[in-house]
């Protein structure tokens, strides 16, 4: 009859409890997984089959029982490293959302909104427009791929039960963070500038011809001049995006490896 010893069952249970956790932070916040078209169970499935393919590649876990206060801790620690991971990436999305924030309403559609199960409360229709095109370009930049590979590495710079989240991770992601408003305005500086011409046109319009009705007129051509830029615009989006998503996957491996004070 063959039989298992205690530590050997929570050496078993380590071994999968411990990535298993991070991982699941991981797909319940970052881009795409964390979408709600996704049942909590297909997410459940899929951090399961993540973790039983990483498994064996990962360095050998602590041997802590899952059950005891130091493996609680431990448990709370790799949840905390995947929420750092997956919310470092939703910020690059955030930018697009200020973004679509910032266009829609130069262009006067700011009332334009319909509710989004995504965030739960009424979103831009630009906002939710440029954030179904940034996710299909990050699908079609294989980022989902090179998510789960930087949740991979990060094993490997944050090993389970190799200490506390340094300080300096968290002052990366406050840095990162501070490019959320800079860059969402560089992204709709296009659009800003171009709105910004027309409505000066539109206010030496009134000036000459004080008897037009401005608001009649200058509130069709706003949104004509919006879409008209937005479309010559689009070419260059997914390059804008590129690097965004790039510069997001940059600061991502920079905070693993100050939160891991690893140089």
């Amino acid at each position: 009859m063959i039989s298992f010893s205690n530590a050997q069952l929570n050496v078993w249970i380590a071994t999968f409890a411990y990535p298993l956790a991070r991982i699941l932070a991981v797909v319940m916040t970052a881009p795409v997984f964390s979408n709600v078209a996704l049942t909590t169970q297909i997410r459940l499935i899929l951090g399961l089959a993540i973790s039983f393919a990483l498994a064996p590649a990962l360095p050998a876990m602590p041997a802590i029982a899952v059950d005891s206060w130091q493996g609680l801790l431990v448990l709370v620690q790799q949840i905390l490293i995947g929420v750092v991971i997956g919310f470092t990436l939703s910020i690059v999305f955030a930018v697009v959302d200020l973004a679509g924030q910032l266009i829609g309403l130069q262009m006067g559609l700011g009332f334009a909104s319909f509710y989004d199960p995504q965030s739960a409360a009424q979103t831009p229709v630009l906002s939710e427009f440029l954030g179904l095109l940034a996710t299909l370009i990050f699908l079609a930049l294989n980022g989902h791929l090179l998510t789960l590979a930087a949740l991979a590495e990060s094993f490997r710079l944050l090993p389970v039960g190799g200490g506390p989240f340094a300080a300096k991770g968290f002052v990366a992601v406050l840095t990162w963070s501070a490019t959320l408003f800079s860059t969402g305005v560089l992204l709709a500086l296009p659009l800003i500038a171009a709105l910004l011409v027309a409505n000066i046109a539109l206010g030496v319009l009134a000036r000459i011809a004080p008897q037009l009705n401005i608001f009649a007129v200058g509130f069709p051509v706003t949104i004509v001049a919006g879409f008209m830029v937005l479309t010559l615009s689009m070419p260059y989006f997914g390059a804008a995006l590129e690097r965004l998503y790039d510069n997001g996957f940059v600061a991502l491996s920079g905070i693993l490896r100050a939160g891991g004070a690893l140089p």
